[in-house]
C-alpha cells in the first residue's frame, strides 16, 4: 500500500501539498484508498490506475448520487486520466460493525438502508447502461467458468445458458432505476451527528431492477443475515413501494444471479488473483443460493444444480480443490 509516484504532485496541485498519506483500505479489484490528513482536515486518495481501472464512472454516478439528495462523497479534485481522485472523508464508522457491536439493534440498523433504496427507486436511473440479460447471463457464467473447474466439474454449459434464460425476464423491468451493484454493510458508513448512510463503491452502477441492491443488502456475502430479518426488510420494502409478487419473483432470480455469479468471482479472486481469503466466504453465499433456488421461480436453474453440482460439491472451493 505505496501511494503512486504521482500521488504528491496531484495532492500539492489542489491544496494538499505536504498532507499525510495514510494507507486506508484495498479492495477486491485494482483500486487502493489512503487517507489524507492535513492539520484538522481530512480527505480520502482512491487510486484507480490505468488501464485496469476507470474513476470516470465513479465520478459520474457520485454526482448523479448527490444531485439526487444521496450522500455520496464530495469530489475535492479528480485526474482520471492519472486514475486519482480526492474524495471527501466518511470516516471510520461503517454499518457492518456498527451492527456487530449491537446485534440486538441490528434491525434499527438495517432499516434505514432498506428506507434508502425505497428512495432511489423514486428516480428514473441515470445515464446507465442496462442491466439486461446479456449482462446477467455473462455475470452467472462467472460460476462455471471458474468454480467448477476449481473443483473439478464438467457440468453441462448449454444446460446452464437455458436454464438462466428461462428465468431471468422475471428480472428484467421496464422502469429501470439506477442499480449500485454492490450495496451492503460494509459500504455503507454512518456519517455525521444523525448518522445518515454515506454510499460507497458504486462505480459499477447499471439501469436496472430496483430488487438487486436489496438482494446485495440482505444476502449479505461478507456477513450472515438471518432469513427472518431478511423477510422483515423485504416486508418493509413492499409496504412503502407497494410491490406485489412479481417484485418477490424478481428478488430471488436476482438472489440466485447474484450469488452463482459471487461464488465465481470469490474463486477468481483466489485462483487467478492470489487472494486466499475468499473462498472462505463462499459457504454463506452458497447458503444464500440454496435458499433462493428453492423458490418455484427457480425451478430451472435449480434443476440444473441438481443435475451437475451435488450438495456435497457445494462449499469452500479451496477446501473441495484439495
Amino acid at each position: 500500500m505505496i501511494p503512486p509516484p504521482h500521488a504528491a504532485d496531484f495532492l500539492a496541485n489542489h491544496g494538499w501539498g505536504g498532507a499525510a498519506i495514510v494507507p486506508l483500505a484495498g479492495d477486491a479489484s485494482f483500486r487502493r484508498y489512503f487517507r489524507i490528513t492535513d492539520g484538522a482536515r481530512s480527505a480520502v486518495l482512491m487510486d484507480a490506475p490505468p488501464p485496469h481501472e476507470d474513476p470516470q464512472p465513479f465520478l459520474d454516478v457520485a454526482r448523479w448520487l448527490s444531485a439526487k439528495g444521496f450522500a455520496a462523497p464530495t469530489i475535492h479534485a479528480a485526474d482520471a486520466a492519472a486514475g486519482l481522485v480526492l474524495l471527501e472523508d466518511f470516516g471510520d464508522a461503517r454499518l457492518r460493525e456498527a451492527i456487530d457491536t449491537d446485534r440486538q439493534a441490528e434491525a434499527a440498523y438495517y432499516e434505514p438502508a432498506v428506507d434508502l433504496l425505497v428512495e432511489l427507486a423514486r428516480h428514473p436511473a441515470g445515464a446507465l447502461a442496462p442491466y439486461d440479460t446479456a449482462v446477467l447471463l455473462r455475470e452467472a457464467a462467472l460460476f462455471v467458468d471458474w468454480y467448477c473447474p476449481a473443483v473439478g466439474l464438467r457440468v453441462d454449459m448449454h444446460g446452464w445458458d437455458a436454464a438462466w434464460r428461462a428465468v431471468l425476464g422475471h428480472a428484467l423491468t421496464a422502469e429501470p432505476v439506477t442499480v449500485l451493484r454492490d450495496y451492503h454493510a460494509e459500504n455503507l458508513m454512518l456519517i455525521g451527528a444523525d448518522r445518515r448512510l454515506g454510499l460507497l463503491d458504486f462505480q459499477d452502477a447499471l439501469a436496472g431492477h430496483p430488487a438487486y441492491d436489496l438482494v446485495s443488502l440482505l444476502q449479505d456475502a461478507r456477513r450472515d443475515v438471518d432469513p427472518s430479518l431478511e423477510e422483515a426488510m423485504l416486508a418493509r420494502y413492499r409496504a412503502a413501494t407497494g410491490v406485489g409478487d412479481d417484485f418477490l419473483a424478481a428478488y430471488h432470480v436476482l438472489g440466485a444471479q447474484r450469488n452463482a455469479k459471487i461464488v465465481g468471482i470469490f474463486t477468481r479472486l483466489w485462483k487467478r488473483d492470489g487472494k486466499p481469503r475468499y473462498p472462505a466466504l463462499c459457504p454463506r453465499v452458497w447458503a444464500y443460493l440454496e435458499r433462493d433456488l428453492s423458490q418455484p421461480v427457480l425451478a430451472p436453474v435449480a434443476a440444473w444444480f441438481d443435475a451437475n453440482v451435488p450438495p456435497e460439491m457445494r462449499g469452500d472451493p479451496h477446501l473441495l480443490s484439495a
